[in-house]
């Protein structure tokens, strides 16, 4: 599962996200699309993995296969 698979799953749009991490909406999508990998502060992290209701470990996978997906 990646981020966006992530995101869809809780439910919440780019926007959402964006606004929950005080971060631009493009930095979002480029994360999904594998384009840039993730950099945030740790609370940015624990927001995230409570956003999308996951544990770190899937959150950890779901931006290598993130990434993954870019490289094909």
């Amino acid at each position: 599962m990646d981020l966006r698979a992530l995101r869809d799953r809780a439910g919440l749009t780019v926007l959402d996200v964006a606004k929950e991490l005080d971060c631009a909406e493009s930095s979002i999508r480029n994360w999904e699309k594998g384009r840039t990998t993730p950099k945030m502060e740790v609370w940015q992290v624990f927001r995230l993995r409570d956003l999308y209701k996951c544990t770190e470990e899937e959150l950890v996978q779901a931006v290598k296969e993130s990434m993954l997906a870019e490289d094909t």
